[in-house]
C-alpha cells in the first residue's frame, strides 16, 4: 500500500469518528431537551395536582351524617316528620384484617375475639326490643375485604344503643381500640298517622338507586370534591312524598373528619373535624286538624256504606276513599287524604320485611295523585275513577262557550236520546224525564241526555273526528289529563279512555264523555278543576309546602300563589255554571253557608261487573269561595250519598280551623266560653 492510499484511509476513518461524535452529541442533545421539557411540564403543569393528589393520600375526609330538617304543619308547630338523636358504635380498622391470596387472613382470631367482646356487650345492655347481633353479623359489618368502603372508613356495627352500652363503651374504650360513639338521627313521623302518603318515608342511599335522582347522585359522588355534597351508602334519604321531593332541601351538608391514612389506606389519626349542616325546615300547607278529621271522615264513610244501604244495596267492596282540599284564592292543599293508610314509622330503620310490606303494598302510595287498585285480585276498582256527572259543569261551559246554546235556552227533556246509525240509546239515571231545562237546570238535575245532544252530538256535528281533539283541549285547560303541578314526585296524568287508540268512533267518544264517562283523572286534578269553577278560571298550582326556615327559626323562603293558566269565558257562563251546581245534598242539611256543589256516580266495569263509584266536588261560600273539595270513593254507589258526607266533614273541619267567612269557629266558640 503506498502512502496516498494510507492518508486516504486515515482521512476516511477521521470522518467517521467525526460523524459519530456528532451523531452522539445531537442524540445526547435531544434526550436532555426532553428530560428538561418533562420536568417544566411537571413542575409547572402537573405539579399542583400532583401535589394534591399527594396530600388527598395523606389526608382523606371522613363524611359525617347530615342532620336532616323537619316537616311540619301548616301551624310551624306540629312536627310531622322529625329527626331525633341516637347514639351508633363505629370500628375504625387500623391494621389489615383482609384475605390474603383468597385465604382468611393470619390475625382473623384477632377479629374474632373483638367481635366475641362487642357481642358479650351488647348481649347484656341491649335494649329489650333491640335485635340480636350475632359474632358472624359483627364480623360482616366489619368488611373486613373494604368491600363497601375504603380501609380508613369507619364501619357502623350497631345503631340506636342503650345508654348503657353507650356508658360501658366510653368507660371501657381502652380496650376496644377503634370504637366510636356516634352521635347520629333516626326519622319519626307523626303516631296519629298525618298525610303519610303526602309527608312520604325514608330508605338508605345504597338501596335507593333504582330512583334516577340517586343514580345521578351517585354517578357524582364518584367527582365530588365537596365534602358537604358526599352522600354516604348509610345515609338516609327521601324515598316518596315530600321526603323525596325537598330531598335538597332537607338534607343539608355532611360534616366530615379529616383522617390521616398511610401507604397502605389505613387511618393514623384524625387531623380535623368538620361539623354537620342541618337542612332547613319545611312549614307544609297541610293543617293537621283538617287533615286528621279528613281520613277519619272518610274511613267512617266507609264502615257505614258495608252496613247501610246506598242506592238499594250495601257496599262491601268500597274499600278506600280519597279527598283533597284545595284554597281557592292561593292553592294551598290543607288536606290531601289516601285512605285506609299506615303508620311510616315502620320505614324508621330504613326497610321493612316481607311480611309488613305485604300490609301495606296496596296503600302505602298516594292515591290522590296516582293510580292503584285495593287489592291483586283485579276485581276491584282504582283509585282513579271515571268522573262521572262531576264533569257536567265543565260539558255546559264547553257548549255556551262554542255557541251551541245560551244561558236562556230551553231544551226539551224526554229521559233518553240515542246516537249513532245504530241508534244507541242512553237514558238519565234512574229514566227520570225532566222536560224543559235551561243549561243550570241541566246541570243541577244532572241530566244525561241534556250533555250528550247538546255539546256531545253538537262537537262531532261541527268538527267531525276532530271533534275529540277540541274535547281534549277544553279538558287540559281544567287541568284534566295534565299535570296540576303539585309539588309530589310521580304524579299520574290521568287516562283518557276515548283516546285516538279506541275502536270506538269519534261520536260515540264524545257522547259519553259529554257525561262523564270516558276520562279518569286523579283526585288532585279533580280538585284543581274544582277550584277553577270557583275563580272563574285560573288554574291554581297545588301547594303543599308554604316556608323553608333554617335551624334558627328563620324563613328562607315563602311559596307565593302561582296561576299556572287560565281560561277566558263571559261571566255570564260562569254565573249561569255556578247557580246550576245546586243538587240536593241531604248530608249537607244545616250547612250554615249557601255553596256550590255538583254530585256524580261515574259506571264503569270491573272484574267483569259494573260498578258505580261516588265522586262530588264543591267550593264554599258560593259568591265568596274560600275552599274547593273533591272526594272520590270507589265502587261506593252514588256520589250524593257516599262521597258527599266526607266533604260535607271537610267543610266543616276548616271553618273550625280558619273559618269559611275568614273567622275561625274555634275562636269565635273560645270567646263565647269566655262570656
Amino acid at each position: 500500500m503506498n502512502n496516498h492510499s494510507k492518508e486516504k484511509d486515515e482521512l476516511t476513518d477521521k470522518r467517521r469518528f467525526s460523524y459519530r461524535m456528532n451523531v452522539f452529541f445531537f442524540a445526547s442533545f435531544v434526550i436532555f431537551s426532553v428530560i428538561i421539557v418533562r420536568l417544566a411540564f411537571l413542575q409547572f403543569v402537573e405539579g399542583p395536582e400532583l401535589s394534591q393528589e399527594e396530600a388527598s393520600n395523606i389526608t382523606k375526609d371522613v363524611p359525617l351524617a347530615p342532620v336532616r330538617g323537619t316537616i311540619y304543619d301548616s301551624t310551624g308547630e306540629v312536627k310531622l316528620a322529625y329527626s331525633k338523636p341516637i347514639q351508633s358504635l363505629y370500628l375504625t380498622l387500623y391494621k389489615n384484617y383482609g384475605d390474603v391470596d383468597g385465604k382468611p387472613n393470619p390475625n382473623i382470631a384477632e377479629v374474632e375475639d373483638i367481635a366475641t367482646r362487642l357481642h358479650d356487650v351488647f348481649e347484656q345492655y341491649k335494649k329489650k326490643d333491640s335485635e340480636d347481633l350475632t359474632v358472624e353479623k359483627i364480623i360482616e359489618e366489619m368488611d373486613l375485604n373494604s368491600r363497601k368502603s375504603n380501609g380508613f372508613m369507619p364501619r357502623l356495627i350497631k345503631s340506636d344503643l342503650s345508654d348503657e352500652e353507650v356508658a360501658y363503651f366510653l368507660q371501657h374504650k381502652d380496650e376496644f381500640k377503634g370504637i366510636q360513639i356516634v352521635e347520629e338521627s333516626v326519622r319519626y313521623y307523626d303516631p296519629d298517622t298525618v298525610a303519610v302518603q303526602t309527608i312520604g318515608y325514608l330508605k338508605k342511599f345504597k338501596s335507593s338507586k333504582a330512583l334516577k335522582k340517586y343514580e345521578e347522585i351517585d354517578e357524582a359522588n364518584k367527582k365530588q370534591t365537596n365534602p358537604g355534597l358526599i352522600y354516604t351508602e348509610n345515609e338516609f334519604v327521601g324515598f316518596d312524598g315530600l321526603e323525596l321531593q325537598y330531598q335538597d332541601v332537607l338534607r343539608g351538608k355532611s360534616g366530615y373528619n379529616s383522617v390521616d391514612v398511610d401507604l397502605r389506606n389505613l387511618p393514623e389519626g384524625v387531623a380535623g373535624s368538620t361539623p354537620p349542616e342541618k337542612g332547613y325546615d319545611l312549614i307544609t300547607t297541610i293543617n293537621k286538624n283538617v287533615q286528621v278529621k279528613t281520613e277519619q271522615a272518610i274511613l267512617d264513610q266507609l264502615s257505614w256504606l258495608h252496613t247501610h244501604q246506598v242506592s238499594g244495596k250495601l257496599h262491601p267492596n268500597a274499600k278506600t276513599g280519597f279527598a283533597v282540599a284545595m284554597e281557592v284564592d292561593t292553592g294551598k292543599i290543607v288536606a290531601a287524604a289516601s285512605m285506609p293508610d299506615y303508620d311510616t314509622n315502620m320505614w324508621k330503620t330504613g326497610g321493612i320485611s316481607t311480611e309488613d310490606y305485604d300490609k301495606i303494598k296496596y296503600i302505602y302510595q298516594n292515591g290522590t295523585i296516582r293510580g292503584f287498585p285495593p287489592d291483586d285480585s283485579g276485581k276491584r276498582a282504582e283509585s282513579v275513577v271515571l268522573l262521572g256527572s262531576t264533569i257536567k259543569p265543565l260539558s255546559v261551559l264547553i257548549g255556551l262557550k262554542e255557541g251551541f246554546f245560551t244561558t236562556n235556552t230551553v231544551y226539551s227533556d224526554r229521559g233518553s236520546t240515542t246516537f249513532g246509525g245504530d241508534n244507541r240509546r242512553v237514558q238519565n239515571s234512574s229514566g227520570h224525564v225532566y222536560g224543559s231545562l235551561t243549561p243550570r237546570d241541566a246541570i243541577r238535575h244532572s241530566s244525561n241526555v241534556f250533555m250528550i245532544d247538546e255539546i256531545g252530538k253538537k262537537l262531532y256535528s261541527r268538527y267531525g273526528a276532530k271533534g275529540v281533539d277540541v274535547w281534549d283541549e277544553y279538558m287540559e285547560k281544567f287541568g284534566l289529563g295534565v299535570s296540576t303541578g303539585v309539588d309530589l314526585p310521580n304524579e299520574w296524568l290521568g287516562r283518557k279512555e276515548y283516546g285516538k287508540d279506541s275502536v270506538e268512533s269519534s261520536l260515540t267518544k264524545l257522547v259519553y264523555a259529554s257525561f262523564g264517562q270516558q276520562g279518569k283523572y286523579t283526585t288532585m286534578q279533580l280538585a284543581q278543576y274544582t277550584t277553577m269553577l270557583a275563580n272563574k278560571g285560573k288554574r291554581m298550582e297545588p301547594q303543599l309546602v308554604s316556608e323553608f326556615r333554617d335551624s334558627q327559626g328563620n324563613v328562607v323562603e315563602k311559596m307565593k300563589p302561582k296561576v299556572l293558566s287560565t281560561v277566558d269565558f263571559n261571566d255570564a257562563y260562569w254565573n249561569e255554571v255556578q247557580r246550576g251546581m245546586a243538587t240536593e245534598v241531604s248530608s249537607f242539611s244545616g250547612f250554615p253557608y249557601d255553596f256550590a256543589r255538583k254530585t256524580g256516580t261515574s259506571t264503569q266495569v270491573v272484574g267483569g261487573k259494573l260498578v258505580d263509584n261516588g265522586v262530588f266536588i264543591a267550593y264554599a261560600p258560593r259568591n265568596n269561595p274560600k275552599l274547593a273539595v273533591a272526594v272520590v270513593i270507589p265502587e261506593g254507589g252514588f256520589g250524593s250519598s257516599s262521597a258527599a258526607p266526607v266533604a260535607r266533614a271537610i267543610f266543616d273541619a276548616y271553618d273550625e280551623e280558619f273559618g269559611l267567612d275568614g273567622v275561625p269557629k274555634k275562636d269565635k266558640n273560645k270567646e263565647s266560653n269566655t262570656q
